[in-house]
């Protein structure tokens, strides 16, 4: 055993390099099963980011599908999900650069919808009418843009007919077993899918348009999730009607709820395509459910509604598919980065099919995180996860403790998770403790915990981010005079918020983070313009308060070095957002970085973007917190220090 050196914290070396992180690794997403094949799509950092569609064969030959320059990809809604769907051997794909549908068989690929604004996504295969039914977003009108569920004709014409309008989005459409029905989701302002939508049925006329709709399940204040067709025709979906995302049946117009426990089978549907469970059989689902943030594997009995719960490792799993007696999922566990994991139901056993990346690290680097629970503001409970410090080679001085840097996910309407993240591993490797955090609002927890923003964005994830760090200093694990919190998009507005509003942290790390929650309810994107209305309130009427809580209009408040990285491509939150926040922290004397990049948008998806990122931060930290980085980082230049 080698000799474990003592060093200050956050300066030990590492095999956790940004390098390392970005060689060889690529984001799994978006599974679907497919005449006994599967397939999957890969964002790969060193193709510039571009997601390639992969197959696995019966015989385990994995393939990529669609060669340079097709970007398998779609914007709708701007954060895309859903961008491809496989039946009978024939892919159906939108393409980023152009938006428009491509169908690719064996003699090639050809496009199927006609050039222009459009964007498509969330595809399902209409073989009785031989149509390709997906959610069109039309930006060819001034002001808004146009959502509806459309037709796309399968025989070459590149015609594209609407079959239902009239809401503010669409998703999720879903054919039923014999071809004669369809159902799908439905929602309007102000609402977000994850606080009502509407389940709705509807007949197909011989022309493959649709009969006079139905409305299943929903409204505007239950969230219905992924609605799914079973292999005997009725209609399943998940509902938040009880508190909980628990899953329900629909047939012959009676529904009953299948599971009814105090855990969570949906998600929030930021993204096309999310999926929770699947079918093995007549009787059988295959599921996953999240119990207070961490997520098992489960079988549902249909005939006896009992839950059976797998033994299994995976604490986080997601885009579950399953048919004929097997099934696939995203899934990873806190030593085992994400994977793309086959269930076999007659074996009881899981087989990794596809791993997001083949590094070994030596398992005494690695931190294990904690679930921690910890009082905040109104006497309410939030929950995070603890990384200490981990280094096979170094432990800090026996009287000091490490920094802290706290971690807010985006959404705000996300999690976080227990999976293996080397991005956190980074910084725990090299004597940085981490703090995940939960913070109300945050999805696992049921629909009340996730209400807790209501009204209260910027402040009660403020609250809990900040009174996650000083838990922790109380237990006397970090150090209270270096205290760092970072987040990205709306963690990147709780990490501004914070560092603004409080006086707790002494740097932060904004990952194109909104500064200006007023500019955001004017500048950004259809699906989240009117978010702000429940997270804050109505605008305009409610000005006072966007100024109030926005950390551009505060900066006086705000004494903390800040790093702000920024993709100059991003329609989200706008690179104005940290531009103007950068200036006055300039103007103002306050230690500032500014790190913008061409041709990202909103989260980066380029390797040496994203290796410059992790550097740029950790330099950051070592020159606000006084110590050196063991390697050689590339400066990055710190205004006012």
């Amino acid at each position: 055993m080698p000799e474990v050196k003592q060093r200050i914290f956050g300066s030990w070396e590492s095999p956790i390099t940004s390098d390392l992180i970005v060689s060889g690794a690529s984001e799994l997403q978006e599974i679907t099963l497919d005449e006994n094949h599967v397939y999957w799509l890969e964002g790969r950092p060193t193709e510039g980011g571009r997601n390639v569609l992969v197959k696995r064969t019966e015989t385990g030959e994995v393939i990529d599908l669609t060669p340079q320059p097709f970007n398998v990809r779609t914007r709708v809604h701007e954060y895309g999900g859903g961008a491809y769907t496989v039946k009978n051997g024939v892919v159906y794909f939108s393409n980023f650069s152009d938006g428009r549908v491509y169908r690719l068989t064996e003699q090639g690929i050809e496009p199927i919808t006609p050039d222009g604004a459009y964007r498509y996504a969330d595809f399902t295969v209409d073989t009785v009418h031989q149509q390709l039914i997906c959610v069109r977003e039309d930006h060819t009108g001034s002001g808004e843009a146009v959502n509806a569920l459309v037709a796309i004709a399968l025989d070459g014409s590149n015609t594209v007919r609407v079959l239902v309008e009239g809401s503010d989005f669409y998703s999720s459409a879903r054919i039923s077993p014999d071809g004669l029905k369809m159902a799908w989701l439905a929602w309007n302002h102000p609402n977000m899918p994850w606080d009502g939508t509407e389940l709705f049925e509807a007949e197909f006329n011989l022309d493959g348009t649709l009969s006079q709709a139905i409305r299943v399940a929903g409204g505007k204040e239950e969230s219905v999730f992924q609605p799914e067709w079973s292999p005997l025709g009725d209609l399943y979906y998940v509902s938040d009607r009880t508190n909980w995302w628990n899953l329900y049946r629909y047939a012959q117009g009676r529904t009953e709820i299948v599971v009814q426990k105090a855990v969570e089978f949906g998600m929030p549907q930021w993204v096309f395509g999310m999926s929770t469970y699947g079918f093995l059989d007549e009787f059988t689902i295959f599921c996953t459910y999240n119990d207070h943030g961490q997520w098992s594997l489960a079988m549902i009995h249909l005939s006896t509604g009992e839950l059976q719960t797998l033994d299994s490792h995976f604490t986080a799993v997601r885009y579950v598919r399953a048919a004929q007696g097997s099934a696939c999922f995203i899934g990873g566990s806190p030593t085992m980065p994400t994977a793309i994991v086959r269930y076999v139901r007659s074996h009881n056993e899981f087989t990794l099919l596809r791993e997001s990346t083949q590094l070994m690290i030596d398992p005494e680097f690695l931190s294990i995180p904690e679930v921690v629970e910890f009082p905040t503001s109104f006497d309410r409970t939030a929950y995070g996860f603890f990384y200490a410090p981990a280094s096979a080679e170094f432990d800090g001085p026996p009287t000091d403790r490490p920094p802290l840097i706290v971690m807010c996910h985006g959404g705000p309407t996300s999690a976080a998770s227990t999976t293996f993240h080397l991005h956190i591993q980074y910084w725990t490797s090299r004597g940085f403790a981490v703090l995940d955090v939960n913070y109300g609002g945050s999805t696992g927890y049921g629909r009340e915990y996730r209400q807790r923003l209501n009204g209260n964005w910027g402040i009660v994830d403020v609250d809990d981010c900040t009174n996650g760090a000083l838990y922790l200093v109380q237990r006397g694990d970090v150090r209270s005079d270096q205290l760092a919190i970072r987040g990205g998009s709306a963690g990147g507005y709780t990490t501004l918020s914070a560092l603004t509003f409080r006086d707790v942290f002494s740097a932060g790390a904004s990952y194109y983070g909104v500064s200006d929650i007023e500019l955001l309810a004017k500048e950004t994107h259809k699906f989240e313009s009117r978010y702000m209305d429940s997270m804050v309130g109505p605008y305009p009427e409610l000005r006072d308060v966007y100024v109030a809580r926005s950390p551009l209009y505060a900066l006086d408040q705000l004494h903390a070095p800040v790093i702000f990285f920024q993709g100059l491509d991003d329609k989200i939150v706008l690179p104005n957002q940290a531009e103007l926040m950068v200036e006055g922290l300039r103007k103002k004397g306050v230690p500032v970085a500014y790190v913008a990049f061409e041709g990202e948008g909103h989260g980066f998806r380029k390797a040496d973007h994203i290796k410059k990122t992790l550097d740029a931060e950790l330099y950051f930290y070592s020159k606000v917190f006084g110590f050196s980085v063991p390697f050689d980082a590339e400066p990055v230049e710190i205004e006012n220090l």
